[in-house]
């Protein structure tokens, strides 16, 4: 499975932005998708993820602001991030896996590139 993220760039405070990541193949049977996002100097961290049933879940610093969502009819998942802080900038990473929902970014099995994402205050 190969990800492709798209949709990053430069926004102002409180502004807002729509990720999308395209998988190369079917992965709504199973697959749980996941955003983490890494900030300079930083370690990854756990955004949101999505079930294959469309469970939701967020991380604290994100949730309200955040909405992941999915089409498996296109094989995509998408970030709606409105709010914007400059604490949001990172780039930000689409992951898969085979199973459910984790947290983790070790349980992931396939990543894409990353698409940077910048906040102005």
């Amino acid at each position: 499975v190969q990800l492709v993220e798209s949709g990053g760039g430069l926004e102002q405070a409180g502004g807002s932005l729509r990720l999308s990541c395209a998988a190369s193949e079917r992965t709504s049977s199973t697959f749980a998708m996941a955003w983490f996002r890494q900030a300079p100097g930083k370690d990854r961290e756990f955004v949101s993820a999505i079930n294959w049933n469309i469970r939701t879940y967020y991380a604290d610093s994100v949730k309200g602001r955040f909405t992941i969502s999915r089409d498996n009819a296109k094989n995509t998942v998408y970030l709606q991030m409105n709010s914007l802080k400059p604490e949001d900038t990172a780039v930000y990473y689409c992951a898969a896996r085979g199973s459910g929902v984790s947290n983790d970014e070790r349980d992931y099995n396939y990543w894409g590139q990353g698409t940077q994402v910048t906040v102005s205050s």
